[in-house]
This record gives structure tokens, sequence and C-alpha cells, in this order.
């Protein structure tokens, strides 16, 4: 038998009645809407960069933007970072946890922080007539933390189960260990606390860290949905409690091509997985963008929902080389000051030497000039795409802003930036691909590795 469902057959109903009466209490509205406004960049006395866009929203995003990842510890103070955005709910000076907590909670908004190898980002999202309310906890908790010594070590849990959670994602371990060999400081630092300082972080070594990164020389304020003066003014007063330019920071030094510029982790998984790189372009130069085309020609992941990423180069290549499954994306990051550019491969333990192998042929193929003129339009058109449609959320948008005003004190429209795109050329691509080709390799793979090739055999 059967049912049909009254509800469905009534929405059915409904929907192929039309309005043809205006609503008695509804009357158009005859203001013309608000002319859309530019991002407006601006760089305080105090070093801080204030950057903003009123949309008009009736939700407000601020961010706070702060260069105080994880490549800017030290030997003696390593995962403090990791341990410094758990902590940021803890009490302050101007509020305790519990006040930061159920205030958040009151006017309905959010507070959140993420980090990275080169930053620490703190979000608040609230109604533009609760941002006065909620820019002071956003104040507290990047300008006046205190670090309670109960506190931070009630954090020990937390920083556990983060570990736990990233064991369990074999390609998080195998991009912390690729950057583990392929430099010797800064960004060879991981974005989790070693085990060896898993609850022994102190709260003399996070105050220090904060006092010695955190200053208004090293942050950007940035917002959607609020007025440029409303920023400045907070910039002027609330986050000038740190001012300068805070600690020296110390270049990246590349170091692949050595012997122990390779990490292997031997276990019994029958998926082997391993990411073969070489020093690639510094993020926001015309060699970076060189990059990016190319990491779309070779393949970064299936564009279609639910698809494969099976019409890609490496894909192609591989299938050639072997009937075993197997799955292949290029790998691309870019930093302040260098970058990593490589070929992530996971095959079955029995075929992972000829899966990294045609992988990495694929690459001396686009280098010796195998690239078509029609690839590198087509990957153009999705660096392109993936870009425009990342800036279509607010989120995407405020991590844009935020990152362009950190890294450069200034805002490139999206115009500008897809014109850089569009100037890469074939030539540039080929270019790319030659200096992966030939550049010094750092590796890293786990699994259960007999047949995996060392980084030399590549």
């Amino acid at each position: 038998m059967q049912l049909h469902s009254p509800k469905r057959c009534y929405a059915a109903t409904r929907r192929s009645e039309s309005l043809t009466e205006p609503l008695a209490l509804q009357k158009p509205s005859t203001a013309a809407p608000p002319a859309p406004q530019n991002v407006q960049v601006s760089k305080l006395p105090n070093g801080l960069v204030v950057a903003s866009l009123e949309n008009y929203s009736p939700l407000s995003s601020v961010g706070v933007f702060v260069k105080s990842g994880s490549r800017y510890e030290t030997v003696e103070n390593q995962g403090v970072s990791h341990v410094l955005r758990l902590a940021a709910n803890l009490t302050t000076k101007g509020a305790s946890a519990f006040k930061i907590c159920r205030g958040v909670e009151a006017i309905g908004g959010s507070l959140s922080v993420t980090s990275s190898r080169e930053s620490m980002v703190y979000t608040a999202d609230c109604l533009r007539s609760d941002l006065d309310s909620l820019l002071e906890f956003l104040v507290n908790v990047t300008t006046t933390q205190e670090f309670r010594p109960w506190e931070v070590h009630d954090l020990t849990p937390r920083v556990k189960i983060d570990k736990a959670l990233a064991q369990q994602c074999p390609q998080i371990g195998i991009i912390e260990k690729l950057h583990e060999a392929a430099y010797k400081n800064a960004l060879s630092n991981s974005l989790y606390c070693p085990d060896f300082m898993v609850g022994r972080v102190s709260s003399e070594q996070l105050q220090s860290f904060v006092e010695d990164t955190y200053t208004t020389g090293r942050m950007a304020l940035v917002g959607l949905g609020v007025k440029h003066s409303v920023l400045r003014q907070v910039g002027e007063t609330l986050l000038s409690v740190r001012s300068g330019a805070g600690a020296p920071v110390d270049k990246s030094v590349y170091r692949g091509g050595k012997s122990w510029c390779e990490l292997r982790v031997q276990n019994n998984d029958d998926l082997v997985h391993a990411l073969v790189a070489s020093e690639g372009g510094v993020a926001g130069s015309a060699e970076a963008n060189a990059f990016t085309v190319l990491q779309r020609i070779l393949g970064a992941g299936p564009h279609v929902k639910r698809g494969s990423s099976i019409g890609s180069k490496l894909s192609q290549g591989i299938a050639k080389a072997t009937p075993q499954p197997f799955d292949a994306t290029a790998f691309n990051a870019s930093y302040s000051d260098s970058g990593l550019f490589g070929v992530y491969t996971i095959a079955q333990a029995s075929s992972a030497g000829e899966v990294i192998k045609a992988a990495i042929a694929q690459v001396n193929g686009v280098a010796e000039g195998g690239v078509a003129a029609a690839d590198v339009t087509r990957a153009k058109n999705q660096v392109k795409a993936e870009y425009l449609m990342s800036m279509e959320s607010s989120e995407g948008l405020l991590e844009e802003i935020g990152a362009q005003a950190l890294a450069t004190g200034t805002y490139q429209v999206p115009n500008a930036v897809l014109q850089a795109v569009d100037a890469v050329t074939q030539d540039d691509v080929v270019k790319a691909a030659k200096k992966f080709v030939s550049g010094k390799k750092t590796m890293a793979a786990s699994g259960h590795l007999v047949n995996t090739p060392f980084v030399d055999e590549v």
C-alpha cells in the first residue's frame, strides 16, 4: 500500500497558487539601497593594520589576526602555540572564563580561535546591535590574558585529545613529518604539542610568548558589517596595550636533498601514505601562482561532489603503471618566506613504489613541455573559480582580507588577484615543474614501507 503525506500534498497545492494581491500591511520601500562599499585599510601609528568592509549585513564579524603561529616557537617552548589556542577561553584580567562563556552566549554570538604555522586568528560573530559587547570579550582574550596555572594545567586533557584525533588522520601526520624533515627551524615546528611537552607548557612560557608576539606591529584587526571608524577606535585604544614590532623573526631555512631529509614511519598499515616535495614559491609571488596552476594541472582532488579525480594527469599516468587501487594529488603550501610543492600518494604496500615513481614521472612530463595550452587555461579557470567561491561566505572573505592585511598591510581586490592568475603563462608552469624536478627533495612516508623507495631513489 502506498501512503501519501498530507503535508507534502498541502505544500504542493500551496506552491501551485500564485499571489495576485499585495499584502495589506506590507508597503514597498521607496528608499534607495545603500551604495556598495570597498574594503578600507589603514595602518595606525602603533603599527596595527585595520581593515573593514561595510556590507550592511545585520551580522557583524570581527577577527584579530596575529603573527603567532608555531613557527615562532623555540626549542624551549615547543607546543606553546597549541596550548595558547586552547587557552583562548580562560580567565583574563577583565573577565572570568565563566563571564566570557555566558556573556557570548547571552548575545547569541560566537567566539572562536584557529591557528596555523604562521598565524593565530580570533574570530567573533554577533548581531550588529551587540557588537560593542562582543568586542569587549574579543579584546580581553587577545590582550589581557592571565594564564592562571591551575587553568593551564586543566588544558592537558584537551591537548591529548587534539593529538589523538590528529593521529587518526594519516594525512595530518605525513604533512607534519614533511615539514619537520624539510626545514631546519621555524616552519619545522609542529602544529601540535610534542609528547615530551604535554602538561609541561607553563603559564610563564605562555605569557612570555604572548608578550613577544602579540604586539600591534604583528597584528591586524579586520571586520565585516562594521564601520571602519569603530575598528580604528578599538585599535587605537583597547588593542594598543602592547605596541611595537615584537621579538625578531627567524627566516626559515630549507634543507632538502640530504639523507636526513626524509622521515619514515614504519607500521603494519596496508596503505602507504607518501609525500615527496621540494621547495616551492613564497606566498603572494608570481612563482607561487605558477605552482598553484601546476597543482591544478596535475590534480588537486575531485571537482564534482562525491566524484573522483580520475581525469587528472596524476591519476591517468599512475593508472598505466599499476592495476592496484590508489589515490594521488598535487601538494602545494606557500608561506611568507618559503613554500613546498610535491605529490601525495596513497597506495597498497605492494605497489607503493610504482605509484610514487609514476606520479613523479607526470611532473617530469610537464617539465619537459608536455602540457597543452588548453590544460593551462582550464587550470587557471579552476583556480579563479575556487578563489571566488571561497569569497562568497563571510568566513572566507574575512580570512582573505585578514591574511592579506597581516602579510602586506594592504588588500588586493578580487579583480587584481584574478589578473595575477591570468598572467601565468605556459612557460611559467613548465618552469615551476622544472624547479620541482631539479630541486632538493624531501620525503615523508608511513605504512608498511617494504616497497616504498627512499628519497634518493625517486
